[in-house]
């Protein structure tokens, strides 16, 4: 798990208490203690599963030849993943936005509306 703080102070402050909490995780055949934050065990080890099951993925397609490369190509998806992710979250975010300002205008016009008709 990435912990990731604005302020490095913080980072450093949390990034000391993860480094106490080590975790054993499994991914592809392969053991490995992770440094992870309390109360984050169970999705690291989902994490840790899942890049397994696209590696396993990889390895049965022909286009890999080496274990190497079939973990290069699924940090190539996962980055693909993510980056399209974000992409749709910026978009999301962008039409909640629009959505937002155009109820506030109807808001306002109303209150306009609502005042002249008062005065």
């Amino acid at each position: 798990m990435v912990i990731v703080h604005p302020d490095i102070n913080e980072f450093n402050k949390d990034f000391a208490t993860a480094m106490r909490h080590q975790v054993e995780i499994n991914v592809a055949g392969r053991k490995l203690r992770v440094a992870c934050p309390k109360g984050e065990e169970s999705a690291l080890i989902a994490a840790a599963n899942e890049l397994t099951q696209r590696i396993e993925l990889a390895n049965k397609s022909n286009s890999v030849a080496t274990p190497e490369q079939a973990m290069l190509m699924t940090a190539l998806n996962l980055a693909n993943d993510l980056l399209k992710t974000q992409k749709a979250q910026e978009k999301d975010r962008v039409e909640t936005q629009n959505k937002i300002e155009l109820l506030q205008s109807t808001i306002e016009h109303a209150l306009l509306s609502q005042q002249s008709k008062s005065a």
